[in-house]
């Protein structure tokens, strides 16, 4: 039975890569994955990732933002990673709600609904 396979992204690239889990493989969990166009590191986003098209500018700049804030999409026992904002209009709501609460963004972020 073949390894089972996650994602992993390159930002600068705008470019995801299925590729074996970590301890699978040449890779242990201490080797960098290196993009095969720019030679930058590779995001490991998890396996429950569906990338954006190249072309939109806006859903990768989104990605990026959940990237940096440590959310990835990890597939749970109960199906996906759950809710994760789509456009820039979301991130910004989360964001200023987690300003006005005090919260960190990370849980805002993911937050379904905001008050």
């Amino acid at each position: 039975m073949p390894p089972s396979k996650t994602s992993y992204v390159c930002l600068p690239c705008r470019a995801s890569y299925k590729q074996p889990y970590p301890s699978c493989g040449p890779y242990d969990g201490n080797t960098p994955r290196i993009c095969p166009r720019c030679a930058e590191p590779l995001v490991h986003v998890g396996a429950a990732f569906a990338a954006p098209p190249r072309r939109d500018t806006g859903a990768w700049r989104v990605l990026s933002v959940l990237l940096h804030a440590g959310i990835r999409f990890h597939k749970s026992c109960c199906g996906g990673p759950g809710y994760r904002p789509r456009t820039l209009r979301e991130v910004r709501e989360r964001m200023a709600y987690a300003r006005r609460t005090g919260g960190p963004f990370a849980k805002a972020l993911v937050r379904h609904e905001v008050p």
